[in-house]
């Protein structure tokens, strides 16, 4: 056995040193300019941390999340890289004879050859890019192969290096993803809402009809052919954001059960034509964060097919901002409501973005409120504040800091509020807000649950900010929870695939 282990070894090592040879021998027009330039970028994982940063600035909110799954695969593609693999097997460099001095590098890397640190950084990053983004993947998947062969065109590895270092990031792209797809599971918890007896069970969806805004964020890629396999008889209106109220309104008017697909803001849109209609809603997740769907309990599209097919279904509390009787008809929030920073934030960010991008838009409208915002002054429950931050949350938040915040009950009929007193200057403000938790009370914080709020005296031109979408406030408001207004279709927690 050890004869035949020292055997394969030593094939493996005559066939690296072959290869090894052949790129050296071989003359790779342009090549001798390029790939030693594109190995020096990709040093210490520069090139792809700047391809990160760009995607993150520039791109859409899917981008923005493959940008960050890349960087986190390559983060342990290095650790293990460098925790592990260059001391598990300490194999020397190879001799650069026959490797063209334009070719060597200026300074030469002392770490053992096996395996290539450059290759598994770059495969990881475009691995975890494309597990997110597929087209993504496949525009920088040419890259990544070019830097791992630069490093044998260099002289500096052997090619099993570079084959075991690819593998080992495609490895870690996988890793990643499975974590996050976990972490997604385990928010993905069906909370304690009342059941509701009664709503339609459309085991073919007839009677179903799905509005799909497809300019929401993964609308588009969100599975729909589950939706059309699942529930044949359904009708699935394809519209952008214009077309969004025209085509709701058309589908409750016909429809046994009002359906969507969409974000927060087309989700909100949808339950708003659902509740003036009297209609259940079954909501397929197709945004980039979709936090309704999450905190209800639906992973995907497939859940909610599972749901209107069975009959399964919940009361949900709806939250409702109502202007004074002059100024127009009541507004509703499944998720959240704002007025101060966050809306003024929005706004500046819907402003930009059609000129500059998202990403940046988002940066420049945090960097002109956190430097040019005052707090607005107004009279919540009769008493006159100054606020940075005025936040009504349908049912009560859990989680402080950075972690994601989530809510165990929608049907729970109460209004999370919480207040961001004005004074100092908004950032360190909202931050202190955010470490001191759902319900304390501290200088610059108060917290609270109730059923309604009435807030007087807002300033004219006031944005306010309901479920990501933007609004001008009116002079005067009430915010009131409606417990069990809508019903919506949910899997019951005991059901099985």
């Amino acid at each position: 056995m050890a004869d035949q282990e020292l055997t394969w070894q030593g094939a493996v090592a005559r066939w690296d040193r072959q290869l090894f040879d052949m790129v050296a021998r071989r003359h790779w027009p342009g090549a001798d300019r390029v790939l030693p330039r594109l190995g020096r970028a990709a040093n210490h994982g520069v090139l792809w941390g700047g391809a990160a940063l760009t995607l993150a600035a520039f791109g859409s909110a899917r981008t923005r999340k493959a940008a960050v799954r890349g960087a986190a695969s390559l983060a342990l593609a290095s650790a293990t890289i460098n925790t592990v693999g260059k001391w598990s097997v300490r194999r020397p460099r190879p001799l650069l004879d026959g490797v063209p001095a334009v070719r060597r590098l200026a300074t030469q890397p002392q770490t053992t050859s096996f395996p290539s640190g450059h290759s598994a950084s770059a495969f990881a990053f475009t691995a975890g890019l494309a597990l997110e983004s597929p087209a993504l993947g496949a525009a920088l998947a040419p890259v990544a192969a070019s830097v791992a062969f630069s490093r044998v065109y260099t002289g500096v590895h052997y090619p099993s290096d570079v084959l075991a270092g690819a593998a080992l990031g495609v490895v870690a792209g996988l890793v990643v993803d499975r974590i996050a797809r976990d972490a997604k599971e385990a928010r993905v918890v069906p909370g304690a809402e009342r059941a509701a007896v009664g709503a339609p069970a459309l085991p073919d969806g007839a009677g179903l009809i799905v509005v799909v805004n497809t300019t929401s964020g993964t609308a588009t890629t969100a599975g729909l052919d589950v939706l059309r396999t699942r529930l044949p008889e359904a009708e699935v209106i394809e519209c952008t954001g214009p077309e969004l109220s025209a085509a709701l309104e058309s589908a409750a008017s016909r429809a046994t059960v009002l359906g969507v697909c969409g974000g927060d803001g087309t989700v909100n849109a949808a339950a708003t034509a659902a509740l003036r209609a009297g209609l259940p809603l079954a909501v397929f997740p197709g945004g980039s964060l979709n936090h309704f769907a999450m905190d209800l309990g639906l992973a995907g599209i497939d859940d909610t097919c599972r749901a209107v097919a069975d009959g399964d279904a919940v009361h949900i509390g709806v939250g409702r901002f109502t202007p004074g009787p002059d100024d127009g008809r009541p507004g509703y929030f499944l998720n959240n409501f704002s007025i101060g920073a966050y809306p003024e934030l929005l706004r500046h960010r819907l402003r930009w973005a059609p000129r500059i991008g998202s990403g940046p838009a988002a940066l420049l409208a945090a960097w002109r409120v956190l430097n040019a915002q005052r707090p607005v002054r107004l009279r919540p429950a009769g008493r006159p504040r100054s606020v940075w931050l005025l936040f009504a949350g349908n049912g009560t938040y859990h989680g402080t800091g950075p972690t994601p915040r989530r809510r165990d009950n929608l049907g729970e009929g109460l209004l999370d509020l919480r207040l961001v007193h004005g004074g100092g200057r908004p950032g360190p403000r909202l931050l202190a807000a955010a470490l001191a938790g759902p319900l304390t009370r501290s200088p610059v914080h108060a917290a609270t649950r109730l059923r309604s709020l009435r807030i007087d005296d807002i300033p004219p031109g006031t944005p306010f900010a309901y479920d990501g979408e933007y609004a001008k406030a009116p002079a005067a408001l009430v915010l009131d929870s409606l417990p069990d207004a809508l019903t919506v279709y949910r899997p019951h927690p005991l059901t099985t695939p």
